[in-house]
């Protein structure tokens, strides 16, 4: 009986700081990205030598010739990894923060690059989309975002100016006119083979209105700055990466890339 009593005061222990421990995280991610909002990004506005626009002109990018060039080769690859659509993850089953804008398998995500770091396993399936991607300076992060037909996703700002989002139309739906993003007071359609330059901490949503999914190859890269603003980027990234709001994503992506990498290999074993 005294095991017993023991047992259940341990589980209400372990319970009670389990939850505590998830409390202190989401206060220390919203007070973070509220530092973040209010004063880093102040600061990088000014540092910015590309200006600070929701959306910029993509021909002052010279890597967008690189991208839109070898659109069609990065769009074969995709064809191969949309047969196995089903195994890849929602965004919110990767970064859970992501919970209140991605809803069921509505909003995939096949990473290639996170921060910095290559997935490697999705790397060796898209060995052109990885060589084209080495060629990016700056670049943080890579992946395959998929939206299911119909979806919307609400209203959001990004945590931080201190990179880029690139958007390279890869599957767009037929009705094009009716899958639209909108960026501050900026909206636009995507084209097959044409990127989007967007400066993600302004208010965004999208809309999916067609009856097909609209895939783009998604990236985030350093936002050229002056040599202060520099320094604060690397400053804030790093310490980005050493948040729970990255490692908890990473912790989720590395369970994934085992389960697909087994899927992978046991699928490549059958004959025929």
């Amino acid at each position: 009986m005294a095991n017993h009593n023991t047992e259940q005061h341990e589980n209400l222990n372990n319970t009670w700081l389990s939850r505590m421990t998830q409390m202190r995280r989401r206060w220390v991610k919203k007070i973070g990205k509220s530092i973040i909002r209010s004063i880093a990004n102040d600061f990088m506005a000014n540092q910015s030598l590309v200006g600070d626009v929701p959306v910029f002109d993509a021909n002052q990018f010279d890597w967008v010739t690189t991208l839109e060039d070898n659109w069609q080769a990065i769009r074969l690859e995709l064809d191969e990894v949309l047969l196995d659509k089903e195994l890849i993850p929602a965004f919110h089953e990767i970064s859970p923060d992501q919970a209140r804008i991605s809803k069921g398998k509505n909003w995939q995500t096949f990473p290639i690059w996170v921060f910095r770091e290559k997935c490697q396993i999705n790397c060796q399936r898209c060995p052109k989309t990885d060589a084209i991607l080495d060629t990016i300076p700056g670049l943080q992060n890579a992946w395959f975002s998929i939206l299911a037909p119909g979806y919307h996703i609400p209203a959001h700002k990004g945590v931080t100016k201190a990179v880029l989002r690139v958007q390279l139309g890869l599957k767009i739906p037929k009705d094009f006119k009716n899958c639209t993003m909108r960026v501050a007071d900026v909206n636009f359609n995507w084209q097959e083979g044409r990127c989007v330059v967007l400066d993600d901490s302004f208010e965004h949503e999208v809309h999916n209105n067609t009856d097909e999914e609209r895939v783009i190859l998604f990236l985030d890269v350093d936002r050229p700055m002056k040599i202060a603003g520099r320094i604060a980027n690397r400053l804030l990234l790093f310490l980005l990466q050493k948040s729970a709001y990255v490692v908890d994503a990473k912790k989720n992506l590395k369970t994934w890339e085992q389960h697909y990498q087994n899927y992978l290999a046991q699928n490549q074993s059958k004959p025929g």
